[in-house]
């Protein structure tokens, strides 16, 4: 079991640790890497072959071609978090717009929280016991305010 969590540049590794962050929470391993679509496309290629990865999370900023270029790489499921660059328009559109045939599943604008969780559900699928921290995790969201697990 592992989620690989690429993103884009440097300036994006404060977002990404927040996804690794709810993941140690779940106790699904994580790996964090910077690889650019344009600027490192072989180093994209090879963390999208690591056959330990089960879902990826993709993450960039303006043009956002990460997780396009990650999804049109793999069959394993891709999603995409959009990243806040000066409006965040563009990076949400792109994410959002995938051509028909590569899928990516998308986030809100910097939403690595529910990037995480989603990942975490799509896992569960293949782990049971993920189920029951999934479980735990969303009955806090029914308790009083003070009992809710932080925001990222």
């Amino acid at each position: 079991m592992k989620v690989t969590v690429l993103v884009g540049s440097k300036s994006d590794l404060e977002i990404a640790e927040k996804v690794r962050s709810r993941l140690d929470a779940f106790r699904v391993p994580c790996e964090v890497h910077v690889a650019s679509a344009h600027r490192n496309p072989d180093k994209v290629d090879r963390l999208v072959a690591d056959p330990t990865t089960d879902v990826f999370v993709a993450m960039a900023g303006l043009s956002a071609a990460l997780p396009g270029v990650v999804a049109a790489r793999t069959l394993r499921p891709v999603i995409g978090v959009p990243l806040h660059r000066g409006l965040g328009l563009d990076s949400l559109l792109s994410v959002v717009q995938m051509p028909p045939g590569i899928p990516v599943a998308s986030v809100g604008l910097d939403a690595a929280e529910n990037a995480a969780l989603l990942a975490t559900a799509i896992l569960a699928l293949k782990y049971p016991e993920l189920n029951e921290r999934l479980t735990a995790y969303r009955a806090k969201w029914r308790e009083e305010p003070e009992s809710r697990p932080p925001a990222p």
